[in-house]
């Protein structure tokens, strides 16, 4: 039986007529590590749906390939303010997730969603379903598509 997340994301994903099926896993997908073992594939692959607090406190979302590290100061760049990684409750407050599970569709209110490019360089990425131990398969120009995420790039450095 899907937990209350899983479904969650499994419904947000059919209402824009996507047919990614979730996986639970027997093992954690908490890490991006985790998860490209579970799958079987790179850790480029996976998607880290990363939640930010913006300027002005805004919540915001920063779906990340699970080889990088988001660079502060080059999305600060991109988004005209200072930002900083949110706490574990703010996590939960602007997604309706818990740090591990964090999807990137279904939360429980809009916020912003920002993609790093790189994750458009493959046919396929694999992102967390609700749960510390489900994912689902997506190609990332549709994930970027049902997300309405603004492409950037968030890797930092010249």
């Amino acid at each position: 039986m899907a937990s209350k997340s899983s479904q969650r994301v499994a419904d947000a994903l059919a209402a824009h007529g996507v047919d990614a099926p979730i996986r639970d896993m027997p093992d954690s997908t908490r890490t991006a590590r985790d998860a490209a073992a579970a799958v079987g594939c790179e850790v480029s692959q996976i998607v880290k749906s990363l939640a930010f607090q913006g300027p002005g406190d805004e919540a915001l979302l920063v779906l990340a390939a699970g080889d990088s590290r988001v660079d502060e100061a080059t999305l600060a760049l991109h988004l005209g303010g200072e930002v900083r990684l949110a706490d574990p409750t703010a996590v939960r407050n602007a997604t309706g997730f818990a740090i591990g599970g964090v999807a990137p569709v279904g939360h429980t209110s809009p916020l912003p969603i920002y993609m790093d490019e790189t994750l458009l360089l493959h046919d396929t990425v694999w992102a967390a379903a609700g749960t510390p131990r489900s994912v689902f398969p997506i190609d990332p120009h549709v994930l970027q598509r049902i997300t309405q995420a603004n492409v950037i790039g968030v890797r930092g450095g010249a």
